[in-house]
């Protein structure tokens, strides 16, 4: 049966960057092929939001400008099951797209289901096993897994975590959208002469390239963080850290406190996303929580040392593109030691092959879905 894709709204609902990022080639993909698409944003990342969809060239339709100061979860979860509930009671989309584990993610399949509209999980599948790390993430996955009627998983492993939960109907495993992002961003960029690759003289100073604000690392470990960042660039003249510091004050206060005024330390705002993209193509190597760089620092080949107990992304860790360090100080410093001063074991990671797709993964989805 040919289906008449003009006839299809496509709904995507984003709330925070990463969602943004690898909703957006999905979205273009959508675009390309004629589809009624119809973007909504909830404002849980604004700030961080906004400058990327620009770059994009996306237009929101709907934005629900949720965030309140010292918004609880519970309050933030409530406003956004509302008030996207009522957009769709308005747009009466076809398919609504939700994208990872997001608060934003979770509320929106949730509001589907309520009007009874198909829900298509993009990045389904993630599992640390551990209910509480990351926290809400961990459960807000497993719930929309229970809502959604179509699954697109970023690797195979993460395809076999839903079958072992007996969700073997509607699932593709299709690589990460994220990587697409990266792929057209990388192009437009080099395009632009804005791609600038680091230095290979013999003196040249390294770059170390940081991104923290998990929950799970707030107070102690953030702590910890810092002392190892500190500990780093004492032992290693010739290295510089870059920090762009997350917005939250749990991380600025801590962050700014330890790593402020040091000659070798550099705290950024946020940074928009072609700039990040520009810094990953220039680092050295990356210290990370971020689930998202796990995934995209291996298409630049730079090693990844993940600030985390667990990650629901181990398949970058079997193939040898990132190692998981924990919050533990000693931990990350002789883990970056060894990068610094280890020709071979450096080199592992960039012989290593990325598990997380070839930079085509929207095109599968709409293939999958609508073929």
């Amino acid at each position: 049966m040919v289906i008449d894709i003009k006839m299809k709204k496509l709904m995507f609902c984003i709330g925070t960057r990463p969602e943004a990022i690898k909703l957006a080639p999905l979205i273009w993909a959508a675009q390309g092929q004629n589809f009624n698409v119809c973007i909504v944003t909830s404002g849980q990342h604004k700030e961080m939001l906004d400058p990327f969809l620009q770059f994009f060239k996306l237009k929101v339709n709907h934005s629900l400008d949720v965030l309140k100061p010292n918004q609880s979860l519970s309050d933030l979860t409530a406003s956004i099951l509302t008030k996207m509930q009522m957009i769709m009671q308005i747009e009466k989309p076809d398919y609504v797209f939700v994208q990872g584990d997001t608060t934003t993610t979770f509320t929106s399949a949730l509001a589907a289901f309520y009007e009874k509209i198909p829900v298509a999980h993009i990045e389904a599948g993630l599992r640390t096993h551990d209910r509480y790390s990351p926290f809400p993430e961990e459960i807000n996955r497993k719930l929309v897994t229970q809502i959604a009627e179509y699954f697109f998983t970023p690797t195979e492993e993460s395809k076999k975590n839903l079958e072992n939960e007996g969700i073997k109907k509607n699932v593709w495993f299709t690589g990460n959208t994220g990587i697409d992002a990266l792929r057209l961003a990388t192009e437009i960029l080099m395009d632009k002469g804005a791609l600038h690759p680091p230095s290979l003289e013999a003196h040249a100073r390294k770059m170390i390239l940081v991104t923290c604000h998990r929950r799970e690392n707030h107070g102690a470990p953030l702590l910890n963080i810092c002392d190892a960042i500190i500990r780093i660039v004492h032992q290693h003249k010739d290295v510089d850290v870059v920090f762009p510091v997350h917005l939250n004050p749990n991380v600025q206060s801590v962050v700014k406190l330890k790593l402020g005024n040091h000659p070798q330390i550099r705290l950024e705002k946020p940074l928009n996303y072609p700039d990040f993209v520009s810094l990953m193509y220039q680092s050295t190597l990356l210290l990370t929580d971020s689930g998202g760089v796990q995934e995209e620092a291996p298409y630049f080949k730079k090693p990844i040392f993940v600030m985390r107990e667990s990650t629901e992304r181990p398949e970058g860790v079997s193939a040898g593109v990132a190692a998981l360090v924990g919050s533990d100080t000693d931990a990350i410093v002789n883990a970056v030691n060894l990068a610094l001063t280890d020709q071979g074991y450096y080199q592992s990671f960039q012989k290593a092959v990325s598990p997380y797709g070839d930079g085509y993964a929207s095109q599968k989805i709409l293939s999958a879905l609508f073929s």
